[in-house]
């Protein structure tokens, strides 16, 4: 949290070793990965459920979107739908006791995760983005209507907290992401620290797998002795409080590091929806479930009545156990910090705005749509769909710019313009987009495999052609590019939900 740092040992992730000297982690650990709102809805996936509707309907909290930017992803640039869940770290309304600290304090939030909902609705993927994350906060609203300034290299949590209110800052949070993943937010999801339990309590607990026992000490490092055992080693099911305790292990566990809980995290929530799914939804067990997700939810206004979320939750019902993905954002440690690892993370976002699975698969929904299980199989380029682009010979080579603007006004771009750029030596071809552009930009980029992204101040898009094109022209507007390929190590470390609850957890 801000002004605090954690103590990280070396993190082990796919077999090779990052490591970074962290600072000690204050005494009070909170949740981290709340994925389980998103199967909070889950519960809604009856049909006949009207008569959970009017019982639902006053239960639904939700936040004011004046906070929310003006200046946004298009609503277009993303086929399927993306959900970002928050969890909250609340201080009111019984949290405290929970582990949610002291009433009055600022909400805050450790975990973040966009839930992609491809176009196709058999398929979701959800991205988690570590709270230590360096990233740039766009302006956001503060209490009393003003607007920050951009804050670059901050930590990602640190959105939630802007404005330091108990109630947290979700509009901040949704700006970020935003901005960091070049996809625009439909919904947004907020669960605190009592939602969690309640719903653990109410699916009368889930199973969860732990490689060695934990004691009390493992919760709270700052304890002389070990204490008395929490969890015994092997499969178990926890529940309200214990389930708490379970998400928040950090110490005594693994590497100690933030990003191995995550591990851990998502595989709790992929046996949560496996518990779920297994149960069935009869209306005797959907009411108490459906009363728990929404009590402790705050939404965006565009899922704030109760037609709305079961209309959203019933597009979810097609989702089978296996095509539930869980990956977190490409990343690296910066000091104490993570470093978001480009341009990994962009080919990620590209994936999800071409609704293309971590696996390759097209699930766009078209008919004809063409799968494969390799991301780099052939697939024709996105379309150019009028996307306006002025373009810059940034070579010696004479004529390259009319070249480039004829192929790209073919494959459907309009092209505004031509010139030369200011130098004559430019590598490797260069996209520049304004704010809120850089979904276009990665449209365009794709006719120029190689290409750079960058963003800038200035409005408009602009292909500052380099050598590369020079060499080999045939391979760049002209091409059809193989679709976005998501990074072998993000893909590698994906996680379904019906996963072995004991494999893969980063324990070290």
């Amino acid at each position: 949290m801000a002004g605090t740092r954690e103590q990280l040992s070396p993190a082990r992730r796919g077999g090779s070793a990052r490591s970074a000297a962290r600072s000690p982690r204050p005494r009070r650990s909170r949740v981290r990965f709340t994925l389980a709102i998103a199967l909070s809805l889950l519960v809604l996936l009856t049909g006949g459920a009207g008569w959970v509707y009017l019982k639902l309907g006053g239960d639904i909290n939700t936040f004011s979107s004046d906070g929310i930017s003006g200046d946004r992803p298009d609503a277009d640039a993303s086929k399927g739908e993306n959900v970002l869940v928050i969890g909250s770290d609340a201080r009111t309304g019984g949290n405290e006791a929970l582990g949610g600290g002291d009433k009055g304090d600022i909400g805050r939030s450790d975990t973040a995760f966009l839930l992609h909902v491809y176009a196709d609705h058999r398929n979701a993927v959800a991205v988690s983005v570590p709270r230590d994350t360096l990233v740039t906060i766009p302006p956001c609203k503060l209490p009393d209507g003003s607007w920050t300034r951009p804050r670059p290299d901050t930590m990602f949590n640190a959105a939630y907290s802007t404005g330091e209110t108990a109630r947290g800052n979700p509009a901040c949070t949704q700006n970020t992401v935003e901005k960091l993943t070049g996809l625009r937010v439909d919904h947004t999801v907020v669960v605190d620290f009592k939602g969690f339990a309640a719903l653990t309590d109410v699916v009368g607990g889930v199973t969860v797998c732990l490689p060695q026992p934990i004691h009390q000490g493992d919760l709270n490092p700052h304890r002389t002795t070990p204490g008395k055992l929490l969890f015994p080693r092997g499969e178990q099911k926890v529940s309200g409080q214990k389930a708490l305790d379970y998400v928040r292990l950090r110490h005594g566990i693994g590497d100690g590091s933030d990003i191995g809980r995550i591990k851990r995290q998502q595989a709790f929530v992929g046996s949560l929806i496996k518990k779920v799914k297994s149960d069935g939804l009869t209306p005797t067990k959907l009411l108490p479930l459906a009363n728990a997700a929404t009590r402790s939810m705050t939404v965006d206004p565009g899922l704030g009545s109760a037609d709305k979320l079961l209309s959203f939750a019933m597009s979810l019902k097609n989702i089978d156990l296996h095509n539930t993905k869980f990956v977190t954002i490409p990343w690296r440690y910066e000091g104490s910090r993570v470093a978001v690892v480009e341009p990994d993370a962009d080919a990620l976002w590209a994936s999800l705005r071409d609704d293309r699975t971590i696996d390759g698969k097209d699930a766009s929904g078209k008919k004809g749509a063409r799968s494969s299980a390799s991301p780099a199989a052939s697939a024709a380029p996105s379309p150019g769909d009028g996307i306006r682009v002025t373009v810059y010979n940034g070579t010696a080579v004479m004529g390259l710019a009319a070249q480039a603007a004829r192929t790209l006004e073919d494959d459907g771009f309009t092209v505004t313009g031509t010139a030369t750029a200011s130098t004559h030596d430019q590598a490797t071809t260069l996209i520049q987009y304004g704010p809120g552009e850089k979904a276009r930009a990665g449209t365009l980029a794709q006719r120029f495999p190689g290409a750079r992204l960058e963003e800038t101040s200035t409005t408009g898009i602009r292909a500052i052609l380099g050598q590369d094109y020079a060499d080999h022209p045939s391979a760049g507007a002209t091409a059809s590019p193989e679709p976005t390929a998501v990074p072998s190590e993000v893909s590698d470390d994906a996680r379904s939900a019906d996963d072995n609850l004991c494999s893969n957890l980063s324990y070290g």
